[in-house]
């Protein structure tokens, strides 16, 4: 097999100027995206408040306990809004930084498997969003006792959902690592397959882990993620001999 296609020799100084730029033009994104979402900031808080207040008792609303949250709870919820919406643009940075060194087989599955890693953390956001939000929001606000009055504090609020947000949006991301751990020949998908069992064991350490401590979000992270693993599985099991197939045609090529 012959090696990756390089550039010519650079020092390793040159890699860290190339390093550093696509860090700053990730930071400059990330800068030009919160600048045209702060004037939207309260709008999104209100969106995103909008699982919970939607079932809180009549009279009551979302509260402020600090003097300053009612302006740092929308800018750190913009802040974060603009590094979820230049996803795409990081993960680029990261693929053109790194695809100089792969085998060109390697760059013809990673371009798919960026792509797929990009939606399946968007539609991890979402689920959690439309699905587990109001479950869990609706479970909390019916089981508190008659004369307590449910008032959360916005901060409280947005650091809870946020770290939903980013549990499930990482968690969505197992077909890839499924994938990943399998081409690298770690394991294989019969080793994989027949783990199953420890697989799901650990699903619901994971969701207990990761999620507020009830059974409701426990098991809403906790099923999709053996879901997703058993989604892996099969990924691997169709591409792994397209990939296959495609280092003998290098082999062949190179011979």
């Amino acid at each position: 097999m012959s090696e990756p296609h390089l550039d010519p020799e650079q020092p390793l100084i040159s890699h860290l100027v190339e390093l550093r730029q696509r860090l700053l033009h990730s930071v400059l994104i990330i800068l030009a995206i919160f600048l045209a979402l702060f004037y939207f900031a309260n709008d999104l808080y209100e969106w995103l408040s909008a699982p919970l207040t939607a079932l809180l008792p009549e009279g009551t609303s979302m509260i402020a306990t600090d003097v300053t949250s009612p302006f740092f709870a929308p800018f750190k919820l913009t802040l974060v809004a603009a590094i979820f919406a230049a996803m795409p643009f990081l993960l680029h940075q990261a693929w053109a930084f790194i695809s100089p060194g792969l085998y060109k087989h390697e760059k013809r599955l990673a371009v798919p498997l960026l792509l797929s890693s990009i939606l399946l953390f968007y539609l991890g956001i979402a689920f959690a969003y439309f699905v587990v939000f109001p479950l869990v929001f609706g479970f909390f606000t019916s089981v508190g006792p008659e004369n307590v009055a449910v008032m959360t504090d916005i901060s409280s609020y947005l650091n809870f959902v946020l770290k939903l947000f980013f549990a499930f949006g990482i968690v969505f991301e197992i077909p890839v690592a499924t994938l990943l751990v399998v081409w690298s020949g770690m394991t294989d998908v019969a080793s994989l397959a027949s783990k199953r069992a420890y697989v799901i064991v650990g699903c619901f350490v994971v969701g207990m882990l990761l999620t507020p401590p009830d059974i409701i979000s426990q098991s809403l992270l906790a099923v999709p993620m053996w879901l997703l693993f058993e989604l892996g599985l099969i990924m691997a099991r169709l591409t792994h001999r397209e990939r296959n197939e495609a280092l003998d045609e290098e082999g062949e090529t190179n011979n």
